[in-house]
This record gives structure tokens, sequence and C-alpha cells, in this order.
């Protein structure tokens, strides 16, 4: 995944160390303990190219330096592929899963859809139930944030990496699009009301936002502008039903790790001491209409 310094409209209002020298400087740092560890620059002098031994350790990192005060933004992690003969190779990862029987079945329709395998499955006389399966590398990314929801804390799993084979198929995500703030300010509740009712909120009120940032997950799979910003309107006409009290869902709460399986290729995950935003590469709602309007021309 890339590592770069925070583009957004808040960047250096909550971070100690918010500028590329001190991010490289950070992540060069890293080396000298972390064999794992690779680091590339990019085209792009504030970016930073970084590769590790999979998410978790990946996720490790950013955490760390979120804590130690970094204010700094993260892509989308992607597998390392090698090209052998002409063809793209991925690799695999042998997954083992141990938990209760009773979460059988949703453990395996979730690693289905990732493009896991199930090798071998045993069960024993306590109710426990081992699994085995052959993954691509690309499908853990999030499954362990889902694994520890799904089986409550009852659960154990592990992986290591098997081998490089044939590039698989597309990963079938979940069909959601996101609920994306469209001016800054500061949230209400009169538009977060009207933003739940078009999906799930991942902000509550008071809370500063921008143009771009994703401030819900849509109900729909395509992505819709909302403005959480706006206020009630007030007048003179008192209704019956004027004074009941406006009440908001809780919204939802994410790790980190959540937050990378969530967002795609044109999304960045915004991590400060304080905060986890995620965010669209393109800021304004008419150039990404432009660009993906160009994005289909070009084919």
């Amino acid at each position: 995944m890339t590592f770069g310094t925070n583009t957004s409209p808040l960047v250096g209002r909550e971070g100690k160390f918010c500028t590329s020298r001190e991010l490289s400087r950070r992540l060069k740092d890293e080396l000298r303990t972390d064999v794992g560890l690779k680091i590339e620059n990019t085209d792009d002098p504030d970016q930073f190219q970084v590769s590790g031994r999979g998410e978790l350790h990946l996720s490790i990192l950013a955490e760390t330096m979120r804590r130690e005060g970094y204010e700094f933004q993260v892509s989308q992690a992607q597998p390392i592929i090698r090209v052998i003969e002409g063809k793209k190779f991925e690799p695999i990862e042998d997954l083992s899963v141990e938990t209760h029987k009773d979460y059988y079945g949703v453990i395996t329709d979730d690693l289905t859809r990732r493009l896991g395998v199930l090798e071998h499955v045993s069960n024993d006389d306590t109710d426990q139930i081992r699994m085995k399966f052959s993954i691509p590398t690309r499908g853990l990314i999030g499954f362990r944030s889902f694994f520890q929801n799904a089986t409550r804390g009852d659960g154990i799993m592990n992986s290591i990496f098997s081998r490089y084979e044939p590039l698989k198929g597309v990963i079938r995500s979940d069909t959601h699009g996101f609920l994306v703030a469209s001016e800054p300010g500061e949230s209400v509740t009169y538009g977060l009301v009207n933003a739940q009712e078009r999906g799930k909120t991942i902000i509550g009120a008071s809370t500063k936002v921008y143009e771009g940032m994703i401030v819900g997950i849509h109900s729909r799979p395509s992505d819709l502008v909302v403005n959480v910003c706006k206020e009630k309107k007030l007048t003179n006409v008192r209704s019956s039903t004027a004074d009941i009290a406006t009440q908001l869902v809780r919204p939802l709460q994410f790790s980190l790790e959540e937050a990378l399986d969530m967002i795609s290729e044109d999304e960045f995950i915004e991590i400060t001491p304080d905060n986890l935003r995620l965010r669209k590469k393109i800021l304004s709602s008419s150039d990404r209409y432009r660009y993906e309007r160009n994005k289909k021309r070009s084919g």
C-alpha cells in the first residue's frame, strides 16, 4: 500500500508530524528493526510504496505511527503480483480456522466470496470445528476483523504463505456504495437524519467534514453525495409533530483493518492521532464526475 502525506483540507490540525520528510524518516527508521518491510519511492515525492508480510503487518505499522503523533494517508492494500512467462501470478496462503460449529456457515460463506477453497474440515466432541482453506492473499484483506466479529471473539485463525498461482477471478465485494459529503462544515443532526434515510452513517453530530469525505455507507451499490451540514429551516408554522425529538442512529465504528477492507482503488484512509477518516482521492464531486465520464469513454 502507499503511505503519503495527508492531502485533506484538515491537514495539520491533529498530528505532530505531517510532512513528507518526517514520514520518510520514520519509515526508513522502521527498516532498521523490521526485516520484512520494504519501502520504495514513487513518482510522487509525497507518496511511498510500502510492502510487508500482509495486511496485519502494515496495519500495525500504521497504528504505531498514528500513536506516535504522525498524520498521513494510506491507499487500498494490494497483493504483490509476479509476472512469470507473461502470465500474472498471485500469492496463495494456507489458512487455518478453529471456532464453534455454529459459525461454520457464516465463515465458509465469507471465505468462498473471497475465493477461498475449503480443503479440510474436522470436529470433536467439544463442538469445536477446525477448517483449512487455500486462499489468495488479497482475499484475506479485512477478514481478520470480520472473523472476530462473526465469532464474537470465540475463534482462532492463522495463515502462512504457501505458493504463487495464476491470478484468480474478481473477489465479489459487498454491494454498497458510500455517502459522500457535498460541502465543508460541521455535521448537524438534521443533515445526518436525512443521510440515514439513504444508508448507515459513520460519523456523529458536530463532526468536522469536508467535500469528498465519506460520511456513511449507501444502501445501494453507487455513491451518493449528501449534505450532512444542512440545518433545518426555521419557520413560524407549527404542527402537531413539531416537538417530536429527532433521534440519530448510533454511527458505525470501525478499525483500521475494517477500513482497509471497505475502501477501493479510488479512496484513501486519512489517519491522524485522533481520527480515522475515509475520503475520495478526488474530493470535488464535479471533478469525480468528469473523471468517471472520461474513464468510460476511454474504455
